[in-house]
């Protein structure tokens, strides 16, 4: 079975890889063979520092810096991966902004169009630029890291909330739009896995989700390799539209 899980030929873009969950799944794919484009907007050092323990953990890839709401600096990313990596056959939509937990009082439109840009406009700009070449081959994976928080109506968290929800509706409605063309469209949604931006949140609230796990374990980001490389590989070529929770049985579907 060992072949089916591999990603050697294919090269893969992680937006928001440098960090977290993103920097993990990169990581995964990497040790599955894939060539990885990690991707980044900010703090060009802790990029730098993540991509050269990419490196030296073995793994091929390229380090790329550019907004992923912003359909011109996709469309330069497409072509520096291209020239660096050659054509993207799978893309995980991975890059967040700020979440804060809000009272539907206090956030303004402004805030609930940036969770509408990078999870609704961004899968839609980066699909649009690199469809043509899953097309053509006729095998391409586009997956999507959504969260839990739709499927609990998680609260004060509306904005977020919203627009994961409309993520998961993208993710199904592309999937039966792409199918026939031999490309895959699946969700992640992970928990709460603390990462680099979780340091300072409340010890009271951290203790209160982790008395929600079955498993009675916090998650760690390379708990997301498995589902990752999964919906990556050729095991998971019959499989599209689906949401897999990555979140200890939280949320039990």
């Amino acid at each position: 079975m060992g072949s089916h899980f591999s990603l050697s030929g294919k090269t893969f873009l992680v937006t928001g890889s440098t960090t977290g969950l993103g920097r993990a799944m990169a990581c995964a794919l990497g040790a599955a063979g894939a060539k990885v484009a990690m991707n980044f907007r900010n703090d060009l050092e802790r990029a730098e520092a993540a991509f050269s323990d990419f490196q030296n953990q073995g793994y091929e890839g390229g380090l790329f810096r550019g907004s992923v709401i912003d359909a011109g600096d996709i469309s330069r990313l497409r072509q520096e991966i291209e020239s660096q990596l050659g054509p993207v056959d799978g893309f995980i939509v991975n890059a967040t902004p700020a979440q804060p937990l809000k009272p539907i009082e206090e956030y303004d439109w402004e805030f609930y169009q940036s969770m509408i840009d990078f999870f609704i406009k961004s899968p839609y700009l980066l699909t649009r630029e690199f469809l043509p070449h899953m097309r053509e081959q006729k095998w391409g994976r586009i997956i999507n890291i959504a969260s839990e928080v739709f499927t609990r109506g998680v609260a004060p968290f509306s904005a977020y909330v919203a627009a994961k929800g409309g993520q998961l509706g993208w993710t199904r409605s592309m999937a039966n739009e792409l199918a026939a063309d031999g490309v895959t469209v699946n969700a992640i949604s992970p928990g709460w896995i603390p990462v680099e931006r979780h340091a300072d949140d409340p010890e009271e609230d951290k203790q209160a989700y982790l008395d929600l796990i079955p498993m009675q374990r916090w998650g760690v980001p390379s708990d997301m390799a498995g589902a990752t490389v999964f919906l990556a590989s050729d095991s998971s070529s019959f499989v599209t539209g689906q949401n897999i929770h990555v979140n200890g049985g939280t949320v039990l579907p």
